[in-house]
């Protein structure tokens, strides 16, 4: 009996170790992530609202914050749960130009981030990706191999369809989604839509169908024009009809990445995403005089910035990010 209560006391005190050397415990409370009913719970059946910022393009400007200083800062001091990792796919020195550097920078993003207890999303962050399939096929297919049975990540196939039907799309998600499935069953996976993730009620009209676990993104930028009360109806539209919804992408300011930062419209939008409980991941880390940057020009690329270095955008996301993510 001592013996195994010593036994006991042992395992459980190997767990609690191995549990507090995650920087966040949204992973452990939630575990994996799937869609019933029209929503993404997670392991309680509940669902659950997962909060955080999305990695500027891997490219440019943003590249030299993917490393994991900035990751675990991000956890620790921003309190993220979600981290969403913007790979480049056409631009120079993207994926199709350097395939190894590129799939390098994602697994080191991925792999701290499940050492952190994070989820983290695996952008494909193209806007033509339906001429790509097959070197999307590709990637995706090594991404599955390597991450399967992980519910940290979750497989984001199409960043934004710009100008293209949702046949195109569909056709391109339902070729990359049986490419992952023959190596990851289960995972979570998440499908564009037209008009640069907004016409989620076109999907919800004729939606991707044979796989589990699917919902869709839906982007926004708070002050944009176009991006207010018509747009949350279409959205809320496609959850109607039944389409989940996750917003791998939203900023403060307008779609260009400038514009004003207008707190009572992006209030509203936060009042939005809580009353529907969706995840989101804030656009973007940066060190750029745009609107939607979180860094101010020259922020330190290990992460440990003052609130001096971040922007007004910054200093509003970090906040809500730390009262929301408790």
């Amino acid at each position: 009996m001592k013996k195994l209560l010593l036994s006991i006391i042992l395992v459980t005190g190997w767990v609690r170790y191995m549990q507090a050397q995650h920087l966040s415990d949204a992973v452990t409370k939630n575990g994996s992530l799937r869609v019933v009913d029209s929503h993404i719970v997670n392991q309680h059946g509940q669902q659950p609202q997962l909060r955080g910022i999305s990695m500027s393009w891997s490219i440019w400007g943003g590249r030299k914050y993917y490393n994991t200083d900035v990751q675990n800062w991000l956890v620790t001091d921003f309190k993220i749960t979600l981290l969403r990792v913007a790979m480049a796919v056409e631009p120079e020195h993207g994926y199709l130009q350097e395939p190894v550097a590129q799939t390098k920078l994602v697994t080191e993003q991925v792999d701290q981030a499940i050492k952190n207890g994070i989820y983290v999303l695996i952008d494909w962050h193209d806007h033509h990706a339906w001429k790509n399939v097959d070197q999307s096929k590709a990637f995706f297919s090594r991404m599955a191999k390597r991450y399967k049975g992980k519910p940290n990540v979750i497989y984001e196939v199409w960043n934004e369809p710009e100008r293209i039907g949702w046949d195109t799309i569909k056709n391109y998600a339902t070729q990359v989604i049986t490419e992952i499935r023959k190596y990851d069953r289960n995972n979570l996976i998440i499908v564009g839509s037209p008009h640069w993730d907004q016409d989620v009620d076109v999907a919800a009209a004729d939606p991707i169908t044979g796989f589990k676990n699917i919902a869709y993104s839906f982007h926004f930028y708070a002050t944009e024009p176009s991006h207010q009360d018509g747009l949350r109806a279409k959205a809320e539209k496609a959850m109607q009809l039944g389409l989940p919804l996750m917003v791998t992408e939203w900023g403060v300011g307008e779609a260009d990445g400038n514009g004003e930062f207008n707190r009572e419209k992006t209030a509203k939008w936060m009042d939005w995403l809580n009353k529907y409980q969706l995840s989101w991941a804030n656009w973007n880390v940066v060190d750029k005089q745009e609107t939607t940057a979180l860094l101010q020009p020259g922020a330190p690329t290990k992460g440990h910035w003052t609130e001096d270095q971040l922007t007004p955008a910054g200093l509003y996301i970090r906040e809500q990010l730390r009262k929301l993510n408790k």
